[in-house]
């Protein structure tokens, strides 16, 4: 037979479940530390974009390559890349630009196709432009000599 829920049993869970809040509230700290929530945040600095002609070095083997250029008017959507205006098969060569890498061309069952895979299509997943921002938090990595 079940026993009914009194209301002395509620109440005590009840302060025991509050007693347990406060106690992780009280341990709990804020990323932002002190800082107001509602106070007003600071201005970020617009940071420069680093065009640098050859590219950058990689840091490691296998690396996509980092973006030597800007590209906000760059769009991809899913019929039309604009990275492939200059790094496709086709345009490469006259553009003087590095074309897309052979694996962008692999099927995931590692089929040869004649256009970029889909897997490979946003770039930008992959691909990155460089700021000259301070890193957010100390970094003590070094790449590949």
């Amino acid at each position: 037979m079940k026993k009914p829920f009194t209301a002395a049993i509620v109440a005590t869970s009840l302060l025991f479940a509050m007693g347990t809040m406060a106690t992780a509230a009280e341990k709990l700290a804020s990323l932002r530390g002190t800082h107001d929530i509602e106070g007003s945040s600071l201005k970020v600095s617009k940071k420069k974009l680093i065009s640098q002609e050859g590219g950058f070095e990689r840091s490691y083997k296998k690396q996509p390559p980092l973006i030597p250029h800007k590209i906000e008017k760059y769009r991809i959507t899913l019929k039309n890349n604009g990275c492939l205006k200059c790094h496709s098969k086709k345009n490469h060569k006259k553009e003087k630009a590095p074309m897309v890498g052979e694996s962008h061309f692999l099927t995931r069952d590692g089929k040869k196709l004649d256009h970029v895979s889909t897997r490979r299509w946003f770039c930008n997943q992959c691909h990155a432009p460089q700021l000259n921002a301070k890193p957010l938090v100390e970094n003590e990595f070094v790449g590949l000599k």
